[in-house]
């Protein structure tokens, strides 16, 4: 379904627009472990996040035809972000549905650039709501993960990683829809079939666990996690199978490390991120990452810093 050379044409035709992201030294976690571990900072990106990697992407491949009936989507917020800066640079007429619990500094912000912006319901009441406008106004969907030229975008953070960490034994990733890991996972996999892919979900938004348990797309019927970004209610057709073929194992986290994994990387590592960006904090602070590892580094992508003043405030602990 993807090949290692469709993500690195992806590459090619984003970079002349999206510079490489830095890769960090965590200290705090490498001295209590015998192997390195380093940090993917994604949310030095444009707009925030890894998302306008696919978001671009899309549109430099997309038809006249799929541009012109405007472009719709669903999204917690990075997505909507990406995708309209990446529309906005060409013109193109946006409208994101996102869950009425959506982050007030991602609906603003992908406001500012040019998208209209309808809170509705949770997760999946969103998709309901989409898939009516793409019907009733002709909208061209653009799937938040589920869509090759998405996950092609997306899998450029792999090829970078391995250029940038050349020693790297074991890959941890965020997993929402599956868009990332599964653009990381076909990349890492074809350059280094020896690396370990692991994916970190939270307890109460695992739908890739559910997928695997039930060997196909499974929709859960609530998501409740502070990590928004990953609160995908069920994962993609094409997410599912590559997910299942290339990446080594999955892993849920408690909200208790996910809070306490976002307060590491603010306060300890200086990283002003999202809950949705430190769960694979969390899967080492909680144990939760099988052993043994493989030797080497160990790399985790920290995918995102969107998040207003407001939410920092609620993630702080009372005095």
């Amino acid at each position: 379904m993807l090949t290692v050379d469709e993500i690195r044409q992806a590459h090619e035709r984003i970079a002349d627009t999206l510079s490489p992201t830095p890769v960090l030294p965590e200290g705090f976690l490498s001295s209590a472990r015998a192997q390195r571990v380093l940090l993917k900072c994604e949310l030095f990106q444009h707009t925030g996040s890894f998302k306008p990697r696919g978001g671009l992407n899309w549109i430099r491949t997309a038809e006249d035809a799929e541009l012109s009936r405007g472009l719709g989507a669903v999204s917690a917020g990075n997505h909507a972000l990406g995708l309209a800066w990446a529309a906005q640079a060409v013109g193109v007429d946006v409208t994101i549905v996102m869950p009425e619990s959506a982050s007030d500094f991602k609906v603003q912000g992908t406001r500012q650039l040019g998208a209209e912006v309808i809170l509705h319901g949770d997760i999946n009441d969103a998709w309901e709501l989409m898939h009516r406008l793409v019907e009733e106004r002709g909208l061209t969907l653009v799937h938040p993960y589920d869509d090759l030229r998405i996950i092609a975008g997306q899998g450029t953070v792999g090829l970078e990683i391995l250029e940038q960490v050349p020693e790297a034994g074991t890959l941890v990733c965020p997993v929402g829809g599956g868009g990332l890991i599964t653009g990381i996972a076909v990349a890492a996999r074809a350059l280094r079939p020896d690396i370990r892919i692991i994916g970190v979900e939270p307890e109460g938004a695992a739908s890739m666990r559910a997928a695997w348990t039930h060997q196909g797309p499974y929709r859960l019927n609530s998501v409740e996690t502070c990590a928004k970004s990953l609160g995908a209610a069920i994962v993609g057709t094409y997410t599912y199978p590559l997910c299942r073929q290339y990446v080594d194992a999955l892993v849920t986290v408690s909200e208790a490390a996910i809070l306490q994994a976002t307060q590491h990387l603010l306060t300890r590592t200086k990283l002003f991120v999202e809950p949705g960006a430190a769960v694979g904090i969390a899967a080492l602070l909680e144990g939760r990452l099988p052993d043994p590892l493989p030797d080497g580094d160990i790399v985790l992508v920290i995918t995102g810093g969107n998040m207003g003043l407001d939410e920092l405030a609620a993630l702080l602990p009372s005095k």
